[in-house]
């Protein structure tokens, strides 16, 4: 209950617990949608996505969707958002686990790992892939807000790199601009050929997958000393 005491709004404990329920539902309702949304790009692409079809699938009109997403951009923003999201904390974890790079790392073993364990999420999670990867949406672009775990990935790649040239691993006047540019064309390109000629077979499976520890060794060693 609210009221007004004094001049002031008074809230009670049942007005709130009651705000919290509808937020709860409000935010429930919201990963149904987005659980919607994945399940549609993952079969149909991302053109088969409809707001008609997700209010179809939750049970309301479609007017009503734009409670929680105000446009189907929306729904875009937030789906890419979380996909850069959750490949950062995935990148993070495993750099973490491989320690710092140093004189004796093996730069071939660890390029490998860390591009291989990127594609696999894409290849896993393909209507994430479709939105972080490609521009299959002609009028529709990331707000600054949804694109910035995506920067923050690229610049922790960066450093990664840096950090190669830093400990004498690859060659001096290496331009780390254009090894990351080579290391993104190539992991981008294979990903690309596994979902459009392979789509839903997993990496170990793939067509394309078993060439990727040959192509990412070619690359490396073309950088070493």
């Amino acid at each position: 209950v609210r009221f007004t005491l004094g001049g002031k709004e008074v809230v009670t404990m049942a007005a709130v617990e009651s705000d919290q329920r509808r937020s709860a539902r409000h935010a429930a309702t919201r990963e149904e949608i987005i659980a919607h949304a994945v399940d549609i790009m993952g079969t149909q692409g991302v053109v088969g996505l409809t707001l008609s079809e997700l209010a179809r699938r939750i049970g309301v009109r479609t007017p009503s969707l734009y409670t929680y997403f105000n446009s189907k951009n929306a729904v875009y923003d937030e789906l890419f958002r979380r996909g850069w999201q959750e490949t950062l904390d995935h990148h993070r974890a495993l750099v973490e686990r491989l320690g710092p790079v140093g004189p004796d790392t093996d730069l071939v073993a660890r390029a490998l790992e860390v591009t291989t364990a990127n594609i696999r999420w894409h290849l896993s999670r393909p209507a994430y892939a479709q939105l972080m990867l490609f521009r299959p949406i002609p009028d529709w672009e990331p707000t600054p807000d949804a694109y910035a775990p995506a920067v923050t990935f690229a610049e922790l790649a960066f450093e990664e790199f840096t950090s190669w040239r830093e400990a004498g691993l690859v060659r001096a006047d290496t331009d780390i601009f254009e090894l990351n540019e080579c290391i993104v064309n190539a992991t981008t390109g294979l990903t690309s050929r596994q979902l459009s000629n392979d789509p839903g077979t997993p990496y170990d499976q793939g067509r394309h997958t078993p060439h990727w520890p040959a192509l990412i060794t070619a690359v490396v060693r073309s950088y070493l000393p």
